[in-house]
């Protein structure tokens, strides 16, 4: 059924709902999970173009998606992890569908309400009318 599944996470309360719900999935289809964070940070963004080193953010962003990997891994899922910089979310996230062959895209969505995502748009929305492959969205509930 699945054998890559790309996992957007923000490194926020959030993830923990998306990560708890794929990992029945992912043991029941044997898949590999891509972990994917994408840097939108002013330095993440320009950081190739200006030639900058690692921002205190890239550093922590890379840090907890290696930790939320090794914690999958642990636990005897195949799991990597990768941090996209100098790209919008939803471009970073596609990129890496493309270049990793994921076959499903798994997240959690914050349930934002309709003006918010009128004026900021939506990494979800902008996903599911990009990419050909099944798109599973959890909302998240953070208390």
């Amino acid at each position: 059924m699945y054998k890559k599944i790309v996992i957007p996470l923000d490194n926020s309360a959030t993830d923990q709902t998306i990560l708890a719900h794929i990992r029945q999935l992912a043991r029941l289809t044997q898949a590999q999970l891509i972990l994917v964070h994408v840097a939108d940070g002013f330095a993440a963004r320009l950081q190739d173009q200006l030639n900058l080193a690692d921002s205190e953010e890239v550093k922590g962003d890379q840090a907890y998606l290696d930790r939320v990997s090794a914690d999958l891994c642990k636990d005897g899922f195949d799991a990597k992890a990768i941090l996209v910089q100098g790209k919008d979310p939803a471009d970073g996230i596609l990129s890496v569908v493309q270049d990793q062959g994921g076959d499903l895209i798994a997240m959690a969505t914050h349930g934002h309400q309709f003006i918010k995502d009128m004026i900021l748009g939506s990494v979800a929305d902008t996903l599911r009318h990009h990419t050909d492959i099944p798109i599973l969205m959890i909302r998240a509930t953070v208390k």
